[in-house]
């Protein structure tokens, strides 16, 4: 992970988007504890070697129709981790001070369930995953970085798992995020967290 990927993230920053969908933003703030992936995401029976620094530039998952450009998301000037902009061309968007697919630790990918106005956002479908279906990152030095689904937990803001998520992991993880759960008047009362773990690599 970077320095500022391991430094101190808080819940409280959970910002209503034009989209009517909340995704989680964590803050600098209160520590989070090195962790590890949720207890019901099992070691892979082969572990695949970590990868080089390189940026993701677009995210397939085959089992839900996803293929999309993957943009590069900051911080907020509040100190939250910015979001993917509400377009009619919706994309993924990773944070950028997370690893990047393939490397070790937690990379964090974000997307909307609906785009306000325009429908349907990229990650609409994405509870939908099971263990094992397949994620596809594709890297900038032109690796595409093969993970498994290990784990699919739908959660309520309040509680969203900030160390399972953001927490020191000792392989190369992957975690997608965005809204699900009843739509209220403000937007979604939960978040979809797909974990997932490299389980290979082409160059």
């Amino acid at each position: 992970m970077t320095a500022l990927s391991r430094r101190a993230f808080g819940t409280a920053a959970l910002a209503a988007l034009l989209a009517g969908c909340n995704d989680p933003r964590p803050r600098t703030g209160a520590a989070v504890r090195p962790g590890s992936a949720p207890a019901s995401s099992p070691p892979p029976a082969t572990a695949a070697h970590a990868l080089r620094h390189s940026a993701p530039v677009r995210l397939q998952i085959p089992a839900i129709g996803v293929d999309t450009q993957v943009i590069r998301l900051g911080l907020a000037p509040d100190g939250t981790v910015q979001v993917p902009p509400v377009t009619a061309h919706d994309r993924a968007g990773w944070y950028g001070h997370s690893p990047t697919p393939g490397q070790v630790g937690p990379s964090v990918i974000l997307g909307h369930v609906t785009v306000g106005a325009y429908g349907d956002g990229v990650f609409r479908h994405l509870a939908r995953l099971h263990r094992g279906d397949r994620i596809v990152a594709r890297l900038e030095n032109g690796t595409a970085a093969m993970f498994a689904v290990s784990a699919v937990r739908t959660v309520t803001k309040a509680d969203f798992p900030v160390n399972d998520v953001y927490g020191d992991v000792d392989r190369p993880e992957l975690r997608l995020i965005t809204c699900g759960g009843p739509r209220t008047g403000d937007g979604y009362l939960d978040n979809v967290i797909v974990f997932a773990t490299l389980s290979s690599s082409t160059p």
